[in-house]
This record gives structure tokens, sequence and C-alpha cells, in this order.
């Protein structure tokens, strides 16, 4: 069973990382989606050299080590958000994303055998599709089929599902490979945030203009993004990908269209609905699933 310390982990990271979704909804009618990722990413990397020279921890590791971490950023932060918020952009909605979004699990157990050399046991293969399923089930009965969307509104956030799979599993090859590459979480965050704000600067100023509105709420959401979200969720997911295998870890974004739909109603007032608890109850039992290890038959 997970410990307790692990637990809360598990809670905080849920929570935050899907407060991400609200996060977007406020702001992207004050700026476009590369303007919104830039500013957020040039301020989160301003906020963790600030934090590294007070505590006298900033320091160049060398391309060798900042090499693969900076890549790791690119596509965790960068690629995984700004598919979420083209898709968005693109009025594709919340509940679709997600849905698209939670694909994610379902890549990364398929692939983790030959990447990390870690196995996926029957459980969590059957909590991993059980997990789908409820997903679907509570997505699904939102979706009106009727409505027209750009084709490249739908395929877009596929772009965020092989972002943070190959990203997931290149960290937790580096947390296996004892020190290989291996950072504090506090210099980790500083590489992947310098990276994906050099990766967003150009499409920001050539095809955005760095346009934005700065009005208070925009100010607020940013600061909610950049603290709680960028700093308090990534650093979250990589100690829980340290601590619990790659599947394990990716199971658990398939909390997030019911936890993004809860916090919906209480942001905007959506109602939920009754296929939601039951789309939720299904995907606890899929997560509980996929947590559940098998024993060593010499055990």
């Amino acid at each position: 069973m997970m410990k307790r310390g692990t637990f809360i982990l598990v809670a905080g990271f849920v929570l935050l990382w899907n407060s991400g979704f609200i996060g977007a909804e406020y702001g992207l009618p004050y700026t476009g989606p590369f303007t919104f990722l830039f500013w957020r990413y040039l301020a989160l990397t301003v906020v963790i050299v600030s934090y590294l020279l007070v505590r006298n921890r900033f320091r160049w590791v060398g391309w060798k080590v900042a090499a693969p971490n900076m890549l790791i950023g690119v596509l965790a932060h960068g690629m995984w958000l700004i598919c979420v918020l083209l898709a968005l952009d693109n009025q594709v909605p919340v509940g679709i994303v997600a849905l698209v979004v939670a694909l994610q699990p379902l890549a990364t157990g398929a692939l983790s055998g030959f990447i990390t050399g870690e196995q996926t046991n029957a459980y969590q293969w059957l909590g991993l599709v059980l997990g789908f399923l409820g997903v679907a089930l509570t997505v699904g009965f939102r979706i009106d089929f009727g409505s027209y969307i750009s084709i490249f509104g739908y395929l877009i956030p596929l772009g965020s599902v092989i972002g943070i799979t190959v990203a997931s599993l290149m960290q937790r090859r580096m947390g296996i490979k004892q020190g290989t590459n291996k950072l504090p979480v506090d210099l980790t965050l500083f590489y992947q945030s310098l990276a994906t704000t050099l990766a967003l600067v150009l499409p920001a100023i050539f095809m955005e203009d760095l346009s934005t509105r700065w009005e208070p709420e925009f100010i607020y959401t940013m600061v909610w993004l950049i603290l709680a979200v960028s700093f308090g969720a990534y650093a979250l997911m990589w100690q829980l990908i340290e601590r619990l295998n790659a599947t394990r870890v990716a199971s658990l974004f398939y909390l997030g269209p019911p936890v993004t739909m809860f916090m919906a109603w209480l942001a905007f007032g959506d109602t939920i609905q009754v296929m939601d608890i039951v789309g939720l109850s299904v995907v606890f039992v899929g997560v509980f699933l996929s947590q559940i290890k098998k024993k060593v038959a010499s055990e």
C-alpha cells in the first residue's frame, strides 16, 4: 500500500496539476498561447534563480548534465502545455482536451518496459484500462458531437501526450541510474524552466508580438500558475517519479478530467452530471488497481 507521505504528495500533485486547466481558462482571453506560456516561464525562471542565489545553490552543471534536463523541460513543460493551450484556444472543450491527455498512462505503460526496464503487471494494465473507461464515461456524456471543431483542435493534445510521456520516461530512467545526470529538484526546475522560456521566446514574439492585456485577473492567474502549478506541481511530480515507477505516476493523470470538472463547478458554476460521478468512481478503482505491485514469487 502507499505510504502516508507518498499519499500526501499524490493528493497535492493531483489538485495543483489540474488547477492548471482552470488557470488556462482564466488567462487565455488576455493573451495568446505562446505569449501566455512565455511570460509564465520567464517569471518562473526569475523566481527560481532568485531562490537559488539566496540559498547559494546556483551553479552551472555542464552540458552533459544540463542538456538532458533541459530537453525534459521542453517536453514536459513546453510541449505539454502549449498543445493544451492551443487546443483550448481553438475552442476545444476542456473535457475533450483532458480526455486526450489521459491517454498518457496507456502510452507510458506500453513503453516503460522498453525504456526503463520496469514491467507493467496485469493489475496495472487492468487499472489503466478501467481508468481510461472512467475518463471516457465522465467526458463522453458532455461532448456535443453535433458541433464542428477543427481536426487540428482535436489532434493537437496528442502532442501533450507525447511530450509528457517521453519526459516522464526519461526522468525515471535517469532516476534509476544512480546519480546519472541527476540534480536536486530546485536546480532541475531551473534548467527545465530556462529551456522552456528559450523555446517559447521566438514564437511569442514573431507570432503574437507579445501582445498582453495586463489586467488584475490575468496577473492573479499568472501568480497561481507560476507558484502553485509550474513550481509546486512539477516539483511534486518529479518526487513521485523517484518514489514510484513511471506507470503508477502516469495513472494519476486519469484523475484529471473528473477533478478538473469539479474545479470548474467551483470556479465557474458548471453543473456536475450523474455520469460524472459514475466515471469518477470507475477512475478511482482503476487508479487503485494500477498502484498494486505484483509480489515476487520468491517472497
